[in-house]
């Protein structure tokens, strides 16, 4: 959140000078729906949602803007008209999760070699999920991999979930990007070590946290450029006139500490970055 406050102070917005940010938090999806009706409630100017996870239940109560960083489905889930011109009070930036997850299974079964079965963790409480289930399955075709999804929305699901794959031979898992696996980095990373599952994240802090690789955006820079947005509407801007912007920047992050630890061979000057 440094990067998005850098941002408001160059618009002049200070927190705790003039401008106050309201943090909530939901340890379960079914709660972001109460935490957002008291924003609105509250009568904040503009609601950050940084994810299609939160940006449905925003748009639940009123018509306050709001303002995403990494929404995956935009388009899709109806949260915005069309990526030019949004409509509406929503806007914000565009993580692709749909594309990078593609991405992501080609990397995990090119660092794999021999891979013949690949497991796939995702959050059906997570909107954009069952859109990107579709487009690895297709994925999996092509390359001629086996997908074994696994829906996981709570810690023992994750827990039971990643010992099944494990039980079911897989070579390696996917992580289809969700505020619940992210959160839970450390618990996913031990699971990945326990049952000797080598596991590719779209977020970099999955790695920091012990996983094998991640492919994504960098989330730093939009942020930065999510807050770029609310900076504008608190000079009169509004959502519907500021067009939806995608992800630019993408990086590849290997933990070579855990490929080590799990006997994983790869070259690292062939990757763009690592973590040691």
């Amino acid at each position: 959140m440094e990067a998005f406050r850098a941002v408001l102070r160059d618009f002049g917005y200070v927190e705790g000078k003039n401008i106050r940010i309201d943090f909530q938090w939901a340890e379960r999806v079914d709660q972001t729906f109460d935490l957002a009706k008291q924003l609105v409630d509250s009568k904040v100017d503009v609601i950050f949602a940084p994810t299609s996870t939160q940006v449905g239940p925003a748009r639940r109560y009123g018509h306050r803007p709001i303002v995403f960083a990494q929404h995956a489905d935009r388009v899709g889930l109806g949260d915005v008209t069309s990526l030019s011109r949004p409509g509406g009070n929503i806007t914000g930036m565009s993580m692709l999760l749909t594309e990078v997850s593609v991405k992501e299974l080609e990397i995990l079964e090119e660092i794999l070699p021999g891979t013949t079965r690949v497991g796939l963790l995702w959050n059906p409480t997570t909107p954009s999920h069952p859109t990107a289930l579709k487009a690895v399955g297709r994925g999996a075709q092509t390359i001629g991999v086996e997908l074994v999804p696994a829906s996981a929305s709570t810690v023992s699901e994750v827990q039971d979930r990643v010992q099944a794959m494990a039980h079911n031979r897989c070579n390696g898992f996917l992580v289809v990007s969700s505020p619940l696996y992210t959160v839970q980095a450390e618990l996913v990373a031990e699971l990945q070590t326990k049952h000797r599952l080598p596991a590719i994240f779209a977020n970099r802090a999955n790695v920091k946290a012990g996983g094998l690789v991640s492919y994504g955006s960098d989330l730093d820079d939009l942020y930065r450029r999510a807050a770029f947005y609310i900076g504008k509407i608190f000079k009169g801007a509004t959502p519907a006139e500021l067009p939806v912007e995608q992800a630019s920047k993408y990086f590849m992050v290997l933990n070579l500490k855990t490929a080590r630890a799990l006997g994983v061979n790869v070259c690292p000057t062939s990757w763009p970055a690592q973590i040691k």
